[in-house]
């Protein structure tokens, strides 16, 4: 009887925030779709500025979940710019909470409405997202061979043409790092040696193409690439061994009492524009990353004292719930009228099944 007591409430560490985050969908769709249908015939800047200030209010609402509600403290290398930029982030991925890293990291510049996403192409099936995403910016690709650069291309110099806010979010190794899995780390490193390049550790070699297609797209629009490496507390095993990094629903039951982020903003004059160097010098910003993470699952000599940390001091920068909060009040007060009269509740079914079905067909025949 206790066990199945803590196992439930375990659980509904999980389900809570779940249900919150998922069950506000058919509300925010239907007050972007309003705003949508509104912006039609007005200039596409009005549309972005609006449609960016929506999704800031959706992201706070997530942050409240990731941040607030878990208690996870967020320790930052680096000093982040005050002011709103047009960049491209490049990270390190290691589980399907690295995208909550960027957003941590945007709402601390007050930018968290111009967040975009490269994202792999299988993730355009989610239900209502899979097509949101696309219709704020973000772009799906496709690995090797298929990846479609024109595409991606044709479609960040129609949002720069229109002066759109940029927080492109792209991670290089193109799949997350599991070191469990030794053949994809295995693979990865083979293919390091062929291209020349050093063979990474704590990292998966980064793969240029998204990354070079959006800075040469955008470059005259872009200010600096935030180059950030992330390191999740509490993903060493007792024997000092690295373990896999906690998944979103890990995460949000508490498992990750602390994350790292160093942050390192590299001028857009810095960046290379010729595929060769750019290779290299994404390799060497990998090499890094590598390094420091190095650092953080395996501290030289005896001292143990430098355990989980990154070189150098790091702050504790604990997130406002004023940042937050209002956020989940707004869309709370939205879903609750849908969901307490029976004409609400159809239309609050219908916007997940329509809006689902008429998103798959628009992003896989309409990107």
């Amino acid at each position: 009887m206790l066990l199945s007591l803590v196992v439930h409430t375990y659980s509904l560490r999980y389900w809570f925030p779940a249900t919150i985050m998922l069950g506000t969908a058919p509300a925010y769709l239907l007050s972007w779709g309003a705003w949508r249908f509104l912006s039609t015939f007005l200039p596409a800047s009005v549309y972005h500025k609006v449609d960016d200030r929506l999704y800031c209010i959706y992201q706070s609402m997530v942050l409240f979940f990731f941040e607030n509600y878990t208690g996870v403290e967020i320790v930052i290398h680096g000093n982040i710019p005050k002011n709103k930029e047009n960049v491209v982030y490049l990270s390190n991925h290691q589980c399907t909470a690295d995208w909550i890293i960027a957003d941590m990291l945007a709402i601390r510049q007050s930018a968290l409405g111009h967040v975009r996403y490269v994202l792999k192409d299988g993730l355009k099936w989610l239900p209502l997202y899979g097509w949101y995403f696309s219709q704020h910016g973000g772009i799906y690709v496709k690995r090797s061979a298929k990846f479609n650069e024109m595409a991606m291309m044709k479609k960040l110099r129609r949002q720069t043409r229109c002066g759109t806010p940029m927080y492109l979010v792209i991670f290089p190794e193109g799949t997350r790092y599991n070191p469990e899995l030794k053949n994809v780390i295995a693979d990865s490193q083979a293919f390091a040696t062929k291209q020349g390049l050093a063979v990474l550790k704590h990292t998966l070699t980064p793969r240029m193409k998204a990354s070079h297609v959006a800075i040469e797209a955008m470059r005259e629009h872009l200010d600096a690439v935030y180059d950030v490496t992330v390191a999740y507390e509490g993903t060493l095993d007792g024997s000092g061994r690295r373990r896999t990094a906690p998944s979103m629903p890990e995460f949000l039951c508490k498992e990750c009492p602390r994350i790292h982020i160093h942050f390192d903003r590299v001028d857009i004059k810095e960046i290379p524009s010729e595929p060769v160097f750019f290779r290299r010098w994404l390799h060497d910003r990998f090499e890094i990353k590598d390094r420091l993470l190095t650092d953080f699952y395996e501290p030289r000599g005896s001292d143990r004292s430098n355990l989980c940390k990154f070189p150098g001091e790091g702050r504790p920068s604990q997130l406002s719930l004023s940042k937050t909060l209002p956020s989940v009040m707004v869309l709370g007060g939205l879903t609750l009228p849908l969901l307490l009269t029976e004409g609400g509740r159809k239309l609050y079914v219908k916007t997940w099944v329509c809006g689902t079905l008429l998103g798959w067909l628009w992003v896989n025949f309409l990107p």
